[in-house]
């Protein structure tokens, strides 16, 4: 990869934001990687960073996770998006309206690696 890929982590939760920040350093060294509290500050993330991919809780304050999944697409149809949440009954609402992905936040790790895998394109 010539250039280094970037991701934007959202979630209101810090401690959530370094745990998945820690786990893209181990599987992608070169990433860059970002980080927004809510969905209002994704939003201008994105419009600043310009990210490949966008790793987006649900449930947040000022802007949830699915709006602002719908004003990503609308805008930046190529940037990827993969969902995160506790609650399972999100995924397919996520999906329907443009989420990449869907991962619960309960699943291993794995899953995660596997998911930003296959959006990214990567081969195994």
């Amino acid at each position: 990869m010539t250039q280094s890929l970037r991701i934007l982590i959202v979630d209101d939760q810090q401690r959530s934001r370094q745990s998945m920040k820690a786990l893209i350093g181990a599987w992608y060294p070169d990433a860059e990687v970002r980080e927004a509290a809510n969905g209002d500050e994704a939003i201008n993330r994105v419009v600043e960073f310009q990210p490949d991919l966008v790793l987006m809780d649900v449930r947040m304050p000022k802007m949830d996770g699915l709006e602002g999944l719908m004003q990503i697409k609308a805008v930046w149809r190529q940037t990827r998006v993969i969902i995160l949440s506790m609650y399972p009954d999100y995924e397919a609402e996520a999906l329907a309206i443009g989420a990449d992905a869907f991962v619960s936040k309960s699943d291993p790790p794995e899953k995660l690696r596997e998911a930003l895998a296959g959006v990214i394109g990567e081969k195994n």
